[in-house]
């Protein structure tokens, strides 16, 4: 075996952490959504992506052993109620691999350029290629069964153009130029990320038996339902095409499928992805009504994510944050089980 003689960053560490929080929670959720399957070739990337998942965390675990460094908690068997009731149909799971995966190709693209040992950079250029054919596979089938929503259709341009005044900028006062296809990629991308966060958090409100953990997840759905109404109006007055909506994936059960300290989790990765794709569309959007809007949207987010921790902070069921290097393993809030062992092993 190739020994290390060079100790791993904080970039690295802190990362490498992260992902084997994430991948835990995907083995769970993965873990339920298979008992309550029914299409085959569904089921077939169901399987791809816990085997991915499960291939992560093994590589993780490993590095942090050979380091010295304690393995994460993680998620485990005890935060997973396999048996419990159907909550999502067949067609959100295939929707969900879909957007975690675009995700996963964000967060290794951003991890890669900040890990500098052989083996770090080796492993992630792993993970972005195998997520890369996850990716495939999914958006492949979505189409085969006529279920992915492209973004709209724009008319070809005619001809080169230049930008000559700075009424380009405009979006307050006088007259509005039209969005620009890079405006209208990130509005329509951000209609689908609360989609599937509308969704999850309807999901959750159903089945969550803590009425502070229930009254969170219906805040979520709100804070969704607002943006994307925000999004939906920009696209509506240029007469493009609205993402349908995911309200029909969710059933009418009640029976709690996963710990509550892993469904606030899991919301709380979907806010921090939130937020990250507003500020690239805040970035990438020159007109000033469409920055303004998602620097306004940001802090909401932000704020909704900070109440999200404060809870699992203060409940007595087990709750994990991130890397302290001050104290291993950084545990507060929600307490461990004993002997936990990582979900699906």
């Amino acid at each position: 075996m190739e020994k290390h003689n060079i100790r791993l960053t904080s970039s690295e560490i802190a990362n490498l952490w992260t992902n084997y929080m994430g991948d835990s929670i995907s083995i769970c959720v993965f873990t339920y959504f298979l008992n309550h399957i029914d299409d085959l070739e569904i089921k077939r990337v169901l399987e791809h992506a816990i085997d991915l998942s499960r291939q992560h965390i093994s590589k993780i675990a490993q590095i942090f052993r050979e380091e010295g460094i304690p393995v994460p908690l993680g998620f485990t068997n005890e935060d997973v109620y396999p048996q419990a009731e159907r909550l999502f149909s067949d067609s959100f799971y295939l929707q969900y691999v879909k957007h975690m995966t675009k995700g996963g190709l964000a967060t290794y693209s951003a991890v890669l350029p900040n890990v500098f040992r052989n083996d770090i950079r080796e492993y992630y250029m792993s993970c972005l290629s195998s997520t890369m054919e996850l990716f495939n596979e999914s958006t492949n089938l979505l189409l085969s069964k006529g279920l992915e929503v492209r973004s709209p259709y724009i008319a070809y341009p005619s001809r080169v153009e230049f930008v000559e005044k700075q009424s380009f900028l405009s979006g307050w006062l006088g007259e509005e130029r039209p969005l620009t296809a890079i405006e209208i990629t990130h509005l329509y991308a951000n209609i689908q990320t609360n989609k599937l966060g509308e969704a999850f958090c309807l999901g959750f409100a159903q089945v969550a038996k803590q009425k502070e953990v229930k009254e969170y997840m219906h805040r979520g759905v709100e804070i969704c339902k607002k943006h994307i109404t925000l999004f939906t109006e920009y696209l509506q007055i240029n007469s493009l095409p609205i993402p349908m909506t995911w309200d029909q994936e969710v059933t009418g059960s009640t029976d709690l499928p996963f710990s509550e300290k892993l469904m606030m989790f899991h919301v709380g990765l979907l806010s921090a992805t939130g937020m990250g794709n507003y500020g690239v569309a805040m970035s990438l959007s020159p007109r000033r009504d469409l920055a303004s809007m998602y620097g306004r949207l940001i802090p909401e987010v932000g704020k909704f994510a900070e109440d999200g921790t404060n809870i699992s902070i203060n409940r007595t069921s087990p709750y994990q944050g991130a890397y302290n290097p001050s104290r291993l393993p950084a545990s507060f809030g929600w307490k461990w089980s004993s002997s936990p062992s990582v979900c699906g092993e």
